[in-house]
């Protein structure tokens, strides 16, 4: 499987997302320090779910970490994170 196949089967798992949007950028690090040469080390990922009410923007950070475990320090050398409730999604976009 895939680092972003991983990644999106345990936040689908964890999160039940409404939407999940997860883009890996490691082309634009190559050369960098972490960057893996078969790519799939730098990610922007956007996850809209009902579980981030009432939970500040760390906490939401906290939980993606802790749902993503050993991929955090094993295959994932950065991620850029969105986390946002269904009415913080349809308000940004009105």
């Amino acid at each position: 499987m895939s680092v972003a196949d991983n990644i999106k089967k345990k936040l689908t798992e964890a999160l039940a997302p409404s939407r999940l949007d997860l883009r890996d950028e490691s082309h634009l690090h190559a050369g960098h320090a972490g960057a893996r040469p078969e790519g799939e080390s730098h990610f922007r990922l956007l996850v809209v779910s009902d579980a981030f009410k009432n939970r500040g923007k760390i906490e939401r950070q906290r939980m993606i970490y802790q749902i993503l475990g050993d991929l955090m320090t094993t295959d994932i050398h950065a991620l850029s994170i969105k986390a946002l409730t269904p009415d913080e999604e349809n308000s940004a976009s009105t």
